[in-house]
């Protein structure tokens, strides 16, 4: 990708990003409804279908009206694995990457555009960043294709488990939870199985916690000392796991449609699971359709929450849910500022976070409302599919292979919103801001 055409444009740093992602997704979703792009066999998928698979790729979600290890090609799903790695790393992230191997300088305006892709608050080091981040990344994928290689070489002949490990991969670290096992599956077979939940564990949580995150941990040695952006992160994640496990343990334990019939370590692993997975991961180890519907209702909690600024995930993320709550928590003690490891937050980081969740919960509100016109299925169910497309998740309880011509075009704008974020999408169609030469007079109003 040419940086230097876009710069001519004189686009600013949001709409470059919409309209890169928005050209990658076409260019996925024209590849994928190529006949080479389809399994022997099978015709090729519709160009929607192609456009919706290309827009769950791109937009690290896992929705799907195409079943990925039956319906495409080895061709078609090295493009999915490829456009999951590209979505989830960022364009930017790549192009910085052929930039840096053809040894070419990055120009300011490029900076910018790096600054807003990683949601960063200034551009230094942004471009050191970047280089860490595509270190970790690849380090993590390459370590974890091998674990999964060598569990899948006892089912599978070599070369295919060598293609699952590095697919699965890919697709788990970048919280994409697309699969190659056929009819839905997801992971649900290695329900029971250790390394396989594990390993996939690690990969959603080092996806989902964020670049910066990573960044921070390995530099501790040299630094012994963490940002208050790590601290809140990995205490906040932390939390939101064990409590969806402990909540999800114990609402499903007895249920014979999930828990029920298996053993207590096979309760644990995929109570754990499930808790990690909301996290805008997608892969299941329980069907998701047969869970209570307290359980479900709970995991879109989860879902709306997402993973961490500057991940491969979406939601209105981990730091935006703990700055609400110090918000709530310091207004019902009497305090004026919210403090979080005892450093003050400024006042505009909460009107921010109120903003990304209120733009959030109307888009998530307003198109569960529009779907339930359209789609003959249970409020609940349009809900949990609309959550998880706008938290770029992927779990689904049976909806998407369903949905209408009208469904599908809503799911995948709300996982194209979903991706690059409710504010990033806000500036980008906003008209270009002028300065305010005046104040109005302060008034007040009544609250509660």
């Amino acid at each position: 990708m040419d940086l230097r055409k876009l710069d001519l444009l004189k686009l600013s740093p949001p709409r470059i990003l919409v309209s890169g992602f928005a050209l990658i997704i076409l260019i996925g979703g024209i590849l994928l409804s190529l006949p080479v792009s389809a399994a022997p066999g099978h015709e090729p998928i519709s160009f929607l279908d192609a456009l919706f698979t290309a827009t769950s790729a791109t937009c690290v979600t896992g929705l799907v009206v195409a079943d990925t290890g039956r319906d495409f090609s080895t061709f078609g799903q090295v493009v999915i694995m490829l456009l999951i790695q590209v979505g989830g790393l960022g364009f930017m992230t790549m192009a910085t990457l052929v930039a840096l191997m053809l040894k070419k300088k990055i120009s300011l305006r490029e900076r910018l555009i790096l600054q807003e892709a990683l949601n960063q608050s200034s551009m230094e080091g942004i471009v050191r960043l970047i280089r860490k981040v595509l270190i970790y990344s690849l380090t993590i994928e390459a370590v974890a294709a091998v674990i999964f290689t060598i569990r899948w070489a006892f089912e599978y002949p070599l070369g295919k488990a060598m293609f699952l490990g590095m697919w699965h991969a890919v697709s788990m670290f970048n919280n994409a939870g697309f699969d190659l096992f056929g009819e839905y599956r997801s992971l649900t077979m290695y329900v029971n199985d250790p390394v396989v939940n594990v390993v996939a564990m690690c990969l959603i949580i080092l996806g989902g916690i964020g670049f910066i995150v990573m960044s921070d941990l390995m530099d501790y040695r040299q630094k012994r000392k963490l940002s208050l952006h790590t601290k809140v992160v990995l205490s906040t994640s932390a939390f939101l796991i064990v409590l969806g496990a402990l909540v999800i343990f114990i609402f499903e334990y007895s249920n014979a449609k999930t828990m029920g019939p298996l053993s207590f370590q096979g309760k644990v692993l995929s109570a754990f699971f499930q808790s990690v997975t909301p996290r805008t991961a997608g892969a299941n180890t329980l069907d998701i359709a047969g869970l209570r519907q307290a359980t479900q209702f709970f995991i879109i909690i989860l879902m709306f929450i997402g993973a961490s600024p500057g991940s491969t995930g979406g939601g209105i993320k981990t730091t935006t849910f703990t700055t609400l709550v110090g918000g709530i928590i310091s207004m019902i003690r009497g305090k004026e500022d919210i403090v979080l490891f005892r450093n003050r937050l400024a006042k505009d980081r909460l009107l921010k976070a109120l903003t990304i969740t209120m733009i959030a919960l109307i888009l998530v509100v307003f198109v569960s409302m529009l779907l339930s016109t359209t789609e003959d299925h249970s409020f609940l169910m349009i809900l949990f599919e609309v959550t998880s497309a706008f938290g770029t998740v992927g779990l689904s309880m049976g909806l998407t292979a369903n949905l209408t011509v009208f469904g599908k075009i809503m799911i995948m704008l709300m996982m194209f919103a979903g991706r690059l974020g409710p504010l990033t999408l806000a500036y980008a169609l906003q008209p270009n801001k002028e300065k305010e030469l005046y104040r109005y007079p302060e008034g007040k109003i009544i609250i509660g």
